[in-house]
């Protein structure tokens, strides 16, 4: 699971980057490019580790990539949005000014927004617009046509003529036969609105629609909190009533935005978070956890974290009928705790 941090210079990427991954900038990091891993919070899985008391316990987790300037100088051609650095991410996360500061001009986050979305339906189109002509070049030389690829891919290029993002089409920009063209605009996206420490609003969009996920924050004052010790930031938070800071809440978007689930190990040595695809099988989540309990899965133990914690544990929700025998095609829910009997 990994995102790429894009948005116009000056927008805050850096910012926003050192507050999600409690990093603080120091020499040659404005051009080189940085990744950050994080845990996801998850309040189950707190409360799972309490009743526990396990020897570890351990988070979903989720990357971020910040492109650097100098990665896209070693490039060949121009890309100054760094678009062709963030092509094997997982996801898009679009940072826009909403703030006012020195040398800056008035605030344009709808126009930002419409200006990085142009640019990366462009960049689609030119990648699908050369490889139509390469099919079509090699039809011509008889080649054996792939009649498959050639139909979507001009299904995206229609798109992507009207300037429409292809993520707009989920059941297009999901097909496997897109995976290995990248495409930009087919990626999930994450709109943040980057505020000045006093705004908490969203900005007005006016007769605009903006479609995508969006968060409003603000980055100066979470990258401040993210330098804080634990024992500052809580007292912080408290202090101005905070009950969570913008950037938990933009991880758990993250995860989301990507159609990730959560379900749960549990025992003595190690709570733990697993993460799967939304509408995944038990089998699925056996082969998440290793491949062995995949190839002998005999069935799969399964309770809610809601039920498990009106029963308070495993025995008693044994005893309350709430914990269940289900099959290699049940669909995991998110939050489900699951044990698997397997044998090979």
């Amino acid at each position: 699971m990994k995102l790429g941090i894009i948005g116009l210079d000056s927008s805050g990427k850096t910012t926003i980057f050192e507050a999600l991954t409690r990093s603080a900038g120091g020499v040659g990091q404005k051009t080189e490019s940085r990744v950050g891993t994080i845990a996801v919070p998850d309040n189950r899985l707190n409360a799972l580790s309490r009743i526990f008391s396990p020897q570890k316990t351990i988070f979903a987790q989720v990357e971020y990539f910040l492109p650097g300037i100098a990665d896209q100088q070693k490039e060949k051609g121009r890309d100054p949005l760094r678009l062709n650095q963030v092509r094997d991410c997982d996801a898009l996360i679009l940072v826009v000014r909403n703030f006012q500061g020195y040398g800056f001009g008035p605030p344009s986050p709808l126009g930002d927004f419409n200006k990085l979305n142009l640019e990366m339906i462009l960049s689609d189109f030119l990648v699908v617009e050369r490889r139509i002509e390469r099919l079509e070049a090699d039809r011509q030389r008889g080649k054996k046509e792939n009649s498959d690829e050639l139909s979507v891919l001009k299904q995206c290029l229609t798109q992507l003529e009207n300037e429409e993002p292809l993520r707009k089409n989920k059941d297009l920009a999901n097909l496997g036969l897109l995976k290995g063209f990248a495409l930009l605009s087919a990626k999930p996206l994450m709109l943040l609105f980057n505020n000045d420490d006093d705004d908490q609003q969203t900005p007005s969009f006016k007769d605009q629609k903006v479609e995508e996920e969006f968060l409003v924050i603000r980055g100066k004052l979470e990258q401040e909190i993210s330098q804080m010790s634990t024992e500052e930031a809580g007292e912080f938070l408290q202090e101005f009533g905070i009950i969570d800071t913008a950037m938990d809440r933009v991880v758990q978007k993250s995860y989301e935005l990507q159609g990730l689930i959560s379900f749960f190990t549990v025992g003595a040595d190690e709570v733990r978070a697993w993460t799967i695809k939304k509408g995944s099988s038990a089998i699925s989540a056996a082969g998440a956890i290793h491949s062995d309990m995949a190839k002998g899965f005999i069935r799969a133990e399964v309770i809610g974290f809601d039920d498990f914690m009106t029963a308070g544990s495993l025995p008693a929700a044994k005893k309350l009928g709430t914990m269940r025998l289900e099959g290699k095609n049940y669909v995991v829910q998110d939050g489900d705790i699951i044990s698997i009997r397997f044998n090979v």
